[in-house]
C-alpha cells in the first residue's frame, strides 16, 4: 500500500483484518514512525484499534523503502493528487511514486491505481513511467484503476459494503483487479471498459454530490424568502419516484469542504475544457457553495443584531469545526472562512470540537480550541452548530441555559435539527436560526 494517508490507512487496516499481509510504504518517516507504533492520526472509530492490531500481530508493517513493493503480489497506489489552477493536477506526488514503483516492480505483478486523477492520466502518465523500469504493461504486470470512493467517518464501513469500480488495461488486469477485491473486501464489482471509464465515474460521482448541494443551499435561500422549512420542502420533495430510485436533493449547510469535492469537479471542468467542452454547471456550483461560508456568517451577525448585540460586544461559540458532521478532518473546512467573516466584524469567536487536533486547529483557525464544551459556551450571545457530532447531539441545552448570555441564539449550520428540537430550544429561551429555516 503506497502512500499512509487517510485512504491506504482505512485500506491497509480493513485489508489486513481479512487476513492479507500489508507492508504500507510512504516517504514520511515521521508517519511511518508512528504507523510502527501502531499509532493513527486519522480517528474514525475503529481505525486506530485496526491499526495497532495489525501491528501487533505482525500482519501489518510499514516502511519508508519502495523495495519492499517486490515481496508483493498487489500493488495499490494511493499517493496525495492535489491540484491548483480549478483543476489542474499537481502530479509531483503521482510521478515520483510511479518513478521509484518502476524500479522495484517484478512479472506478475498487479498494480491497483486508487489516487483521484484526470481522465487520460492512467494511459497517458502512470502506464509509461511504470513501463520506464524495462517491464510492459498487460503482459509482465497487470494494471488497473479502481478509484476510492470513501467517505470520511464511514470509510471502513463503506470498504465493506460499497461496489468497487475496475477499470482495467486489458482484459487480464480486469479479471485480476476484480478477484483482488471480491477475495480481499468480499466486495461487489462494477467493471468498466477502460482506465478512462473508471476516472470519468469517480469525477462524476462528486460532481453529482457538489451539485446536488449547490442545489440544496439554493433552494434554502429560496425557502427562506418566503418564510418556508426548507427541510420540509425537502422532505416532500424527495417523496416521488424517478429514474431508479426517488428525487433525492440533499441537505444545505455551512458549505463544502474536504479533499474531494472541493477539488474533484474542478478536475473534471479542467479535464473536460482541455478536450473542448465548457461545463458551465460545475463552475455554477462552485460558486454556490463557496458562498456558503460567509451566508452563514451573516445569519449569525443577522441574529446577533436582532438581539441587540454589535459584532464587536458579542461573543460566539463555534461547535464543530470539521467539513463534516461526525468526524476530525479540517482539510478545506468551510467553518474556517466562516470564523475568518467573524473575526473580521469584530466577533470574540470561541472554538470546540471534541473530534479534532488542537494543533491542526491553532494552524487552520489561528487560535486555541477551547478545552470543553462548558469553557467555549460560557457568556456566548450565539452558539453556531457548524458540525453536529454525535456528542453535540446529547447536549441537554437547557443545562447550558445559565452559562450562555441572555437572549442566546442558536444557529444551525449542520445539524438540520427536527422541528420539536427547534421548539424545545425556543421553549428554553433560545433563539433559533437555520439556513433555509
Amino acid at each position: 500500500m503506497i502512500g499512509m494517508g487517510y485512504v491506504g490507512s482505512c485500506l491497509a487496516a480493513t485489508l489486513v483484518e481479512s487476513g492479507l499481509e500489508v507492508t504500507g510504504v510512504d516517504k514520511d518517516e515521521k508517519t511511518v514512525s508512528g504507523l510502527r507504533e501502531g499509532v493513527s492520526r486519522f480517528r474514525d472509530p475503529g481505525l486506530p484499534e485496526m491499526i495497532a492490531q495489525g501491528v501487533d500481530t505482525g500482519r501489518l508493517r510499514f516502511t519508508t523503502d519502495y523495495g519492499a513493493v517486490s515481496d508483493s503480489d498487489v500493488v495499490l497506489i494511493s499517493v496525495g493528487t492535489p491540484t491548483r489552477d480549478h483543476g489542474r493536477l499537481v502530479d509531483d506526488q503521482l510521478r515520483g511514486c510511479c518513478e521509484e514503483l518502476a524500479r522495484h516492480l517484478r512479472p506478475g505483478q498487479l498494480v491497483i491505481l486508487k489516487s483521484t486523477i484526470p481522465p487520460g492520466t492512467t494511459r497517458r502518465l502512470v502506464i509509461p513511467l511504470l513501463e520506464s523500469g524495462g517491464l510492459t504493461c498487460g503482459e509482465d504486470f497487470g494494471l488497473a484503476f479502481c478509484p476510492e470512493r470513501l467517505s470520511q467517518g464511514a470509510a471502513l464501513d463503506e470498504l465493506r459494503s460499497l461496489p468497487v469500480i475496475v477499470g482495467g488495461w486489458c482484459r487480464e488486469s480486469s479479471s485480476a483487479a476484480e478477484e483482488f477485491w471480491r477475495r480481499g473486501l468480499g466486495a461487489h464489482v462494477v467493471s468498466c471498459s477502460s482506465p478512462e471509464s473508471a476516472e470519468l465515474a469517480k469525477l462524476a460521482n462528486n460532481w453529482w454530490v457538489d451539485h446536488n448541494i449547490a442545489l440544496a443551499n439554493e433552494l434554502a435561500q429560496v425557502c427562506a424568502s418566503f418564510d418556508v422549512d426548507v427541510i420540509e420542502v425537502i422532505e416532500a420533495t424527495n417523496s416521488i419516484p424517478k429514474g431508479n430510485g426517488r428525487v433525492n436533493i440533499l441537505l444545505p449547510g455551512v458549505g463544502v469542504g474536504g479533499s474531494c469535492l472541493t477539488k474533484d469537479p474542478w478536475m473534471l471542468w479542467r479535464a473536460a475544457r482541455e478536450n473542448g467542452v465548457d461545463l458551465e454547471m460545475i463552475s455554477a456550483a462552485r460558486k454556490v457553495n463557496d458562498s456558503m461560508p460567509e451566508l452563514t456568517a451573516r445569519l449569525i451577525l443577522d441574529e446577533l443584531a436582532r438581539a441587540g448585540r454589535a459584532p464587536e460586544e458579542a461573543r460566539v461559540a463555534v461547535l464543530g469545526l470539521a467539513f463534516k458532521n461526525d468526524t476530525g478532518d479540517l482539510r478545506e473546512t468551510p467553518v474556517a472562512p466562516a470564523v475568518a467573516y467573524l473575526r473580521a466584524a469584530g466577533v470574540d469567536v470561541r472554538l470546540y470540537d471534541p473530534l479534532t487536533e488542537p494543533t491542526e486547529v491553532e494552524r487552520i483557525f489561528g487560535s486555541t480550541p477551547c478545552a470543553s464544551l462548558d469553557a467555549a459556551v460560557e457568556g456566548a450571545d450565539c452558539l453556531a452548530l457548524l458540525a453536529w457530532h454525535g456528542e453535540f447531539r446529547r447536549i441537554d441545552f437547557t443545562l447550558l441555559r445559565d452559562k450562555v448570555a441572555p437572549n442566546c441564539a442558536v444557529v444551525d449550520g449542520r445539524a438540520h435539527l427536527p422541528v420539536p428540537a427547534v421548539e424545545s430550544l425556543r421553549e428554553a429561551g433560545y433563539s433559533y436560526r437555520g439556513i433555509g429555516r
